[in-house]
């Protein structure tokens, strides 16, 4: 069994996204369901961001990004307490996700990831984003962070 964090492997997802330009994200589970993501870019070569959101850290709301592809065969670990999106800088961007956490509807949640707040710096022009992602809610000043 593979363990990530010491926690074992619960989810493995496959995606494909057509289209260089498209933004997925900024997704993530509240506690009990809170999760340990490893990403990896399989075809194509994506910009891959993880935003801070626990409550008392030091890195409160900051983002990270890393290139991922399939040339430089790099994966990103996102912690629990982090949201997780990308944009695909080519066609064809293929990524599997590995999860500590099964997907629970009831613990669900997500930022915009156009939420100026957010401030991420998307390298190309968007292209695409779906209803449901552009849909997310802007922060407001109530949001205090994820207890882990």
């Amino acid at each position: 069994m593979a363990v990530l964090g010491m926690k074992p492997v619960q989810q493995i997802n496959h995606t494909l996204t057509r289209k260089a330009g498209a933004i997925r994200g900024m997704h993530f589970q509240y506690p009990p369901a809170a999760e340990i993501k490893i990403v990896s870019c399989l075809s194509g070569h994506i910009l891959d961001v993880a935003v801070d959101l626990r409550a008392n850290s030091p890195t409160f709301m900051q983002w990270f990004a890393a290139e991922l592809s399939s040339e430089n065969k790099r994966s990103m670990f996102i912690p629990e307490g982090f949201a997780h999106g990308f944009q695909t800088l080519t066609d064809d961007c293929e990524l599997v996700y590995l999860h500590t956490e099964n997907y629970s509807p009831q613990h669900e949640s997500a930022l915009n990831p156009l939420d100026p707040k957010l401030s991420i710096h998307w390298p190309i022009p968007i292209t695409e984003i779906s209803n449901r992602d552009s849909n997310h809610p802007m922060l407001d000043q109530g949001f205090k962070g994820i207890s882990i």
